[in-house]
């Protein structure tokens, strides 16, 4: 016969092991697969992920699949979310604002040449209300600055080469799903393959010419993200990616080579 300690340790054993089942099930990563598969079909590699184009006929005959997706990016309560590890929020998040982009562009497809022709001049199309999340409705800038970037806890630059707003200017849209198990390292792929790419950055005699993203956003390499305190410390960090020499990174890192930014290319990553 169960005495009476051996009953409460019994029960405290078992509701200890129903709170571990939740909290497994709760941190449990979200499945990105679909996502993944509808890259793969249909995202063209171009110089070894430097670049990429997508075939968005091919994505339109896959709405389903896409508008799949996005319903069960939308099912994902914050509550659940806030169980994740940070590195599973950023990875879910990154894949939002990248599955939602070309879901907007699929609503103007294919009379259009650019992101920028949706909305017209009033309302840019990262300031419309399209995407479904957490029960609300929320804005492509919602998800990039307000989460991503403003909420305060993921702090890492590298999220500018993985979020993908459909235009050859942006690095390379992967043709996979983030993953937060491996979101260190496809964040630092996609960084490098973006910085190996000499139509976005290169060096022209002591003259740096980067990507505007450094700068539209160089709080974001200014501010300790990383261990980064400027955008040329973060350059030097990078320095084999853009074929910089040791005399090159003394020169950057003195003030002694000119920095400057490249036009941005806004035409649509379409594959035609």
């Amino acid at each position: 016969m169960m005495t009476a300690r051996c009953y409460r340790q019994w029960l405290i054993g078992l509701v200890l092991g129903w709170v571990g089942m939740a909290q497994a099930q709760a941190q449990a990563a979200f499945e990105h697969r679909p996502w993944t598969e509808l890259l793969q079909a249909h995202v063209r590699v171009i110089d070894g992920g430097q670049a990429t184009q997508l075939d968005y006929v091919g994505m339109n005959e896959d709405r389903q699949a896409l508008r799949a997706y996005l319903e069960a990016l939308a099912a994902v309560s914050r509550d659940d979310f806030e169980q994740w590890s940070q590195d599973e929020q950023l990875a879910f998040l990154i894949n939002v604002y990248n599955a939602w982009t070309v879901e907007l562009i699929l609503t103007e497809y294919p009379d259009l040449d650019s992101i920028r022709d949706i909305g017209g001049w009033f309302a840019s199309p990262w300031s419309q209300d399209i995407v479904e999340l957490f029960g609300e409705r929320y804005t492509l800038d919602n998800i990039e600055h307000d989460m991503i970037r403003g909420w305060g806890r993921y702090n890492n630059p590298l999220i500018h080469f993985a979020v993908n707003c459909a235009s050859i200017g942006c690095p390379a849209l992967r043709d996979e799903a983030y993953e937060g198990a491996r979101l260190d390292t496809q964040l630092e792929e996609q960084t490098r393959l973006f910085l190996m790419d000499r139509s976005r950055n290169h060096l022209d005699g002591r003259t740096l010419y980067l990507s505007s993203i450094f700068r539209w956003y160089p709080e974001d390499f200014e501010q300790g993200w990383m261990g980064f305190e400027s955008v040329q410390q973060f350059v030097s960090a990078y320095a084999s990616a853009l074929d910089l020499t040791a005399d090159d990174v003394r020169l950057l890192e003195a003030g002694q080579l000119r920095i400057r930014y490249l036009r941005y290319d806004w035409s649509l990553n379409d594959l035609r």
